[in-house]
């Protein structure tokens, strides 16, 4: 892969060099602070969309939740969305608390009432949100530590697989269905139709709908290189061995192998990362502000982990070629809101299939990744709430909860890993030649 990318002047060399000297190992070190490798989640969420066709069996697709008593007091004790310290303080809590008995205004509510407040908060929430979020409070809800759960091949693949990826290119991305994906499994004998009648379509669209294609292209890609760079190549005795497998990743991107597709789903997974690392730029103010704390109970690693974050936001806005965002919804006011509003609840369609995903360690890690291009995108269409936000206090028109910010650190930790396990592959491959 060389060249410019389709709908930006950012050329892949310069991507190469900025995620391995720059970015790589800073990105990396971050994901290993508490504040960022300690995910919330829910895996037993049903599908909504199908009867559940059963769970993978696999013993590399579970989970292993995080007991309670390893989570950073300043994270479990529900106050981590909080903006500082001062917030998360038990004894102001308490002080708090005795002040409320002691009022003489009677504040009760009937559990009716509070449970109408709630919906009408999560509704108010979700209006500017690109992804079905899960509910913390649900007592299925447990820590994952994405350290002891990492990404890699489970074993996971056929229909059931196949049906997941199926529903999110057949049915969410502005694709009718007389217009076949080259080298889709599912889709009927298309005779002579070797997929150039769907880039044809795929050209044709406004560059809206064509970015939404790519964003989704360009993350199933980057799945695919995790599972082929992380992939079990045997197991002796109990003792599993993992490493990159070339001819998976052949099998997957070699232009002879994929009739020319693979290098267009390789160039969608640099077009991806640029549209994260955009987003990356634009939230800085967000975090600059001293109001915001990374707060995990542990003050000098807390400081330690905000002065890394502001320090790759640093070095995110250096980058010469980021995408211009502005170039999107840009034409009439009442046709570009229309139309970021179907853009909006096409992606979080595509969230909710997530939890048709039968392993569970492959639908941990496509809720994260989901979430935190999901946070991407809200961030890039937010740039006016962002600039204003206040300077001491939090803001009600611009906030990430700490599962966004979980999500977006480690969604794009899992693409700057894809580009560089690419760069791996291309010196095994030149090797095996």
């Amino acid at each position: 892969l060389t060249g410019v990318l389709d709908d930006c002047l950012c050329d892949i060399e310069s991507i190469d060099d900025f995620n391995t000297f720059k970015i790589f190992p800073k990105i990396q070190k971050l994901q290993e602070r508490d504040y960022f490798r300690y995910y919330k989640v829910n895996l037993k969420r049903p599908c909504p969309f199908w009867a559940d066709d059963g769970h993978c069996s696999i013993k590399d697709c579970h989970v292993e939740p995080c007991p309670e008593s390893k989570i950073p007091v300043g994270i479990k004790a529900g106050s981590s969305n909080k903006y500082s310290k001062a917030a998360n303080n038990s004894k102001e809590l308490e002080d708090c608390e005795q002040a409320n008995k002691l009022g003489a205004v009677n504040s009760t509510l009937s559990n009716q009432s509070k449970e109408a407040f709630i919906d009408w908060a999560r509704y108010d929430d979700s209006q500017d949100h690109f992804c079905e979020l899960d509910d913390e409070r649900s007592p299925d809800a447990q820590y994952v530590d994405l350290l002891l759960n990492p990404e890699r091949y489970t074993g996971y693949k056929g229909p059931s697989a196949w049906r997941v990826w199926n529903s999110i290119y057949e049915e969410n991305c502005f694709k009718p269905r007389s217009v076949y994906r080259p080298l889709n499994p599912l889709a009927p004998s298309r005779g002579g139709d070797d997929g150039e009648s769907f880039y044809t379509w795929l050209e044709g669209l406004c560059l809206e709908k064509r970015v939404f294609y790519k964003l989704i292209s360009g993350l199933h890609a980057s799945i695919n290189l995790h599972l082929c760079a992380n992939y079990l190549l045997e197991e002796t005795w109990g003792k599993p061995r993992w490493g990159p497998n070339v001819k998976e990743f052949t099998r997957r991107f070699d232009p002879a192998e994929t009739k020319g597709e693979g290098p267009r789903r390789l160039k969608n997974l640099y077009f991806l990362y640029l549209i994260e690392l955009r987003a990356l730029s634009k939230v800085a103010p967000y975090f600059e502000r001293a109001v915001v704390d990374l707060y995990t109970g542990n003050g000098h690693e807390d400081a330690e982990s905000k002065a890394l974050l502001l320090d790759i936001f640093r070095d995110t806005k250096s980058f010469h070629m980021h995408f211009d965002e502005k170039s999107m919804f840009a034409g009439d006011k009442k046709g570009a809101k229309s139309l970021k509003e179907e853009f909006r609840l096409h992606f979080k369609n595509i969230s909710r299939i997530m939890d048709c995903v039968g392993c569970d360690k492959c639908r941990l890690w496509g809720k994260l990744q989901t979430q935190g291009l999901g946070t991407a995108l809200k961030i890039l269409f937010s740039e006016k709430e962002i600039q204003s936000l206040p300077e001491n206090s939090p803001s009600k028109g611009f906030q990430l909860t700490r599962q966004e910010i979980v999500a977006l650190v480690n969604a794009f930790g899992r693409l700057f890993t894809s580009i560089k396990e690419l760069q791996n592959f291309k010196v095994l491959l030149q090797q095996t030649r």
